[in-house]
């Protein structure tokens, strides 16, 4: 059983579904802020500019940069001139990356980073020579994060050496099942353990229409990140050998997350893609199907794993965490097992609770 969405609501659903002020001096009295001293490269597939009344292109970032910044952090973002989703781990092999620095930020995150080393510079990256433009062609989440570790970071932060981590999105809809393939904000992530370097990717969902990203669940999802990072942190979790993709469930009309569950990614479909032939002609629109949520999908929408991001996520409510790796060998044997069980107990036992 299939539904078809609107292409912009679907497209919205795939797009895969307060903090205190920063100070980098804390008073003798307070304890060190919890990630003092560390330096974040956030990027994602959403893009930077945070323009649209839906808050699909980039509103999440802002709340995470944000989040981070307050928790101490010293953060730096390059991520996409425009909408990037779906662009999986999709790189450029040719042509000019121009980085640009955003000088007008979204009204109400001007001076979040005001205090840190770097002032939570934001570069949005265009595959042109010359200035970005409102239309020109958008670098991939992959490669922000490649042109970052490789070249951006040394040119534009004087960060001489990689960052302590990888932060991408907060995606607008979550990223589960199927749609973990195509999504350009785990694909930034996979790109950052590729180069050795420790990575987080973070989804929202959307409110109940799945065409709105209010503000509340991105703001909630930030928060909660900051504290999982300080807990990963401070335990000495924070691994290279794998990725952690992190969906947070919708909250808009007031309800609360469930506490943190450890999942596989789903092997069923939320979202797909559906060809439509117009008349008899070459031509195919391409539509985006949604997948019936009360677990009554067949074929592709049909979900085979108890333990499914999707099935937590969605029908529970809960915050899910699953391990991603780049690896893409079936039958590899699991490597950093440590690493691996350390991180599930803690969240299973000791994350911070939304």
């Amino acid at each position: 059983m299939r539904t078809y969405l609107a292409l912009s609501a679907a497209t919205a659903v795939l797009a895969a579904a307060g903090a205190t002020a920063y100070a980098t001096t804390p008073d003798r009295t307070e304890k060190p802020l919890p990630l003092a001293g560390m330096r974040i490269l956030i990027s994602n597939d959403d893009s930077m500019q945070a323009a649209r009344a839906s808050n699909s292109d980039g509103l999440g970032l802002y709340e995470l940069r944000r989040a981070m910044c307050a928790a101490g952090a010293d953060v730096v973002v390059m991520a996409p001139w425009q909408v990037q989703s779906g662009k999986g781990t999709a790189v450029s092999n040719g042509g000019v990356l121009t980085a640009q620095r955003r000088t007008a930020l979204p009204a109400g995150y001007e001076n979040d980073c005001a205090q840190a080393p770097a002032r939570g510079a934001v570069y949005g990256v265009c595959l042109s020579e010359g200035p970005c433009v409102k239309d020109s062609p958008s670098a991939t989440p992959a490669d922000t994060v490649k042109l970052a570790l490789r070249a951006g970071l040394r040119a534009k932060a004087g960060w001489t050496e990689a960052p302590d981590l990888v932060l991408t999105g907060i995606n607008s809809g979550p990223n589960v099942s199927a749609s973990v393939n195509d999504s350009g904000t785990v694909g930034a992530a996979v790109a950052a353990i590729d180069q050795d370097v420790p990575a987080i990717a973070f989804s929202s969902s959307g409110d109940e229409t799945n065409t709105g990203f209010p503000r509340v669940n991105y703001r909630a999802n930030a928060e909660f990140g900051a504290r999982l990072v300080a807990g990963l942190r401070q335990r000495d979790l924070l691994t290279p050998e794998f990725a952690l993709k992190v969906d947070y469930p919708d909250v808009s009309a007031g309800q609360r997350a469930g506490t943190p569950v450890w999942t596989r990614v789903g092997d069923g479909a939320v979202v797909y893609h559906a060809f439509e032939q117009r008349g008899t002609g070459d031509s195919f629109d391409i539509a985006l199907g949604l997948c019936p949520l009360d677990g009554t999908g067949e074929g592709e929408c049909a979900e085979g794993r108890k333990d499914a991001d999707s099935t937590w996520l969605l029908d529970k409510g809960r915050v899910t965490i699953a391990p991603v790796t780049w690896d893409r060998t079936y039958g590899t044997p699991v490597g950093a097992r440590r690493e691996l069980k350390a991180i599930e107990r803690y969240v299973e036992r000791e994350a911070p609770r939304p």
